[in-house]
């Protein structure tokens, strides 16, 4: 007899497309019906394998108002999960926990002038969620959208990203980072060394203060450390509810 999830947990899900970025990252599209969530959070999508419901945690990268569901993600070498949605066709089935997590959502940020929205790898996909929303231009002058990789062709999302770039003219400006080739577009550094050396706010065009910025960093948790310290050497503080502050934080796995 075949498992079947909790029916009042999991959606049972239709795979509308799997889209490959590069050999390693991926994005599935899915139909299901979920209870709504707040851009930025994260649910779990999950497989029947050898019995047993093998799940992990993925962020929403669609509004959400948006269909279908899509999510961002890499392979892991020897990864049971990854391995299996790598194999995926549209119209296969694919399960998705109705009810979102997490806090990296916008009504977790105090106001300001200025929101930076620094990601590394697949962690570019709750700020994708958010952009595709009115909340950030209603409350923000000007946003940045901050992407680092290792390599130029592992930034994705570019059709989406210029969409954004067409619509919000100067009050949006994205940057690249590629940390391990040289391209003519992008910043060849880590993100607490461009903060560090003033790089990126040269290619943002404004100043990273605390009286004028608010900060979401959300990838690999060595950035978001290192990235959280360089920032409060500046002054700037973790964001929390009983004491706001300026620096938004998510790590990534």
């Amino acid at each position: 007899m075949s498992l079947t999830p909790d029916p009042l947990r999991w959606a049972s899900g239709t795979v509308t497309e799997l889209h490959p970025w590069t050999e390693r990252l991926f994005s599935v599209r899915v139909e299901a019906d979920v209870a709504p969530f707040l851009a930025g959070q994260f649910t779990k999508l999950g497989l029947v394998i050898d019995g047993e419901l093998v799940s992990r945690p993925y962020s929403y990268v669609n509004a959400p108002d948006e269909r279908p569901l899509e999510f961002y993600f890499v392979t892991v070498p020897g990864g049971p999960l990854t391995s299996r949605l790598v194999e995926l066709q549209a119209g296969d089935s694919l399960y998705v926990m109705k009810r979102a997590s997490g806090f990296l959502t916008l009504n977790e940020v105090p106001d300001s002038r200025y929101l930076w929205q620094l990601s590394t790898g697949t962690a570019i996909g709750p700020f994708l969620s958010q952009l595709k929303t009115p909340e950030p231009w209603q409350r923000f002058e000007r946003i940045v959208l901050v992407h680092a990789v290792r390599l130029a062709r592992e930034l994705s999302f570019r059709e989406t990203i210029d969409e954004l770039a067409a619509r919000h003219g100067n009050r949006f400006r994205y940057i690249p980072v590629v940390s391990r080739e040289t391209t003519d577009f992008a910043l060849q550094t880590r993100i607490p060394a461009a903060i560090g050396d003033g790089s990126l706010e040269r290619r943002a065009g404004i100043e990273l203060t605390p009286q004028d910025s608010q900060v979401m960093i959300c990838g690999n948790p060595d950035m978001v450390r290192d990235t959280t310290e360089t920032l409060r050497a500046r002054g700037l503080e973790r964001n929390r509810r009983r004491r706001p502050g300026h620096i938004t934080v998510e790590n990534y796995w």
